[in-house]
């Protein structure tokens, strides 16, 4: 084995010979690499953000941008890894190997409860729901309130569990009222279809693999609780404060993004229907039930004590409830700053 004293008298000869080669304005360029290697950049190229993707028809818009060249034009690469469930997603961002993520802001509370000190800051609302999210609930059962005692599926790391006690509060009852059944969305159409459960909470494509068994129909969505189901962008603190100027050209590709889906609707459904794996008619519709606000209307929704602010902290207590997460845990913090930037259209 090489001694700690060989191998500092080594380190001192490979630096003084460093000083000697390299000139002193190259050298802070060299130590900068490492750096530039996290980010994903290579060489003089533009630098490339990975952020992750799951099927929900309102997480398709960077893949567009990035189909179609808009991320370059704002000098930017966009690397688009699918996941298959948005709890990989999570996973790996409690691994570390994710800096950004797509994700419903009941996944970034169960996160920043996880892993306090890399609690994710939410910079931008990717949708809204309203009538994305339902309930779908068995034909033979005529209302919610005759989901009293009954066996309803919910996936616990979803807004599913939410947005069933917004349903239920409608008929004085509440989660402990029902027997929750908690599994993995894509098992629930299934479940259904068994006669398993009498009721699911649960979103497209799986709703509507619901519904197709004939068994079910809708008795509540998003719809009617406007302002309280978000789709959102998170990015790791440290990464947001060493990445602004990056970060900034990434939402300016989103809103790029919509733009193009307004103004060529057809190819652009086209394009992220084939990843959702539904016809474009089946993508179009699945967009009826979202909402999606320009970076100039979403400035209002992270004012302090505002919206995000409010929705995060009912969204805590619904978790809390259900024994998930302390009644005091940390929630994600809510950044309007990059929009802000993104809005000031440089020269």
């Amino acid at each position: 084995m090489v001694s700690e004293k060989s191998a500092s008298v080594v380190a001192s000869s490979l630096l003084k010979l460093f000083q000697r080669v390299v000139p002193p304005a190259r050298r802070r360029a060299l130590f900068l690499l490492p750096a530039l290697w996290l980010l994903g950049g290579c060489g003089a190229g533009s630098p490339t953000l990975t952020v992750p993707v799951s099927q929900w028809p309102g997480y398709e818009y960077f893949p567009l941008a990035q189909k179609r060249g808009l991320d370059r034009r704002e000098g930017i690469r966009l690397d688009l890894p699918a996941y298959a469930n948005p709890q990989d997603i999570v996973h790996a961002y409690l691994r570390g190997d994710l800096k950004l993520a797509q994700l419903t802001t009941v996944e970034a509370v169960d996160l920043c409860n996880r892993v306090p000190k890399r609690c994710p800051v939410v910079i931008l609302v990717l949708d809204e729901s309203r009538g994305g999210d339902q309930v779908v609930v068995d034909r033979q059962l005529g209302s919610i309130a005759e989901l009293r005692g009954q066996p309803v599926a919910i996936t616990p790391s979803t807004l599913g569990p939410f947005v069933l006690s917004r349903a239920l509060s409608r008929h004085g009852l509440g989660l402990g009222d029902v027997d929750l059944r908690p599994m993995p969305l894509e098992t629930m159409p299934a479940a259904i279809g068994r006669g398993e459960v009498r009721a699911a909470a649960l979103f497209p494509p799986f709703s509507d693999q619901a519904i197709a068994t004939g068994r079910v129909r809708p008795l509540f969505t998003s719809r009617e609780i406007p302002g309280e189901i978000f789709d959102i962008l998170v990015v790791d603190p440290g990464f947001l404060k060493d990445h602004r100027t990056v970060l900034t050209a990434l939402l300016r590709s989103w809103q790029a993004a919509h733009d193009l889906a307004l103004a060529e609707p057809g190819p652009s459904n086209a394009v992220m229907a084939a990843r959702e794996g539904v016809s474009p008619a089946e993508f179009k519709a699945s967009l009826a039930g979202l909402v999606f606000e320009p970076l100039a209307r979403q400035v209002s929704l992270f004012a302090p004590g505002g919206v995000l602010e409010r929705n995060l902290k009912a969204l805590r207590t619904v978790q809390a409830s259900l024994d998930l997460l302390p009644a005091d845990a940390p929630l994600p913090p809510v950044d309007g700053s990059l929009l802000r930037d993104a809005l000031k259209r440089a020269p």
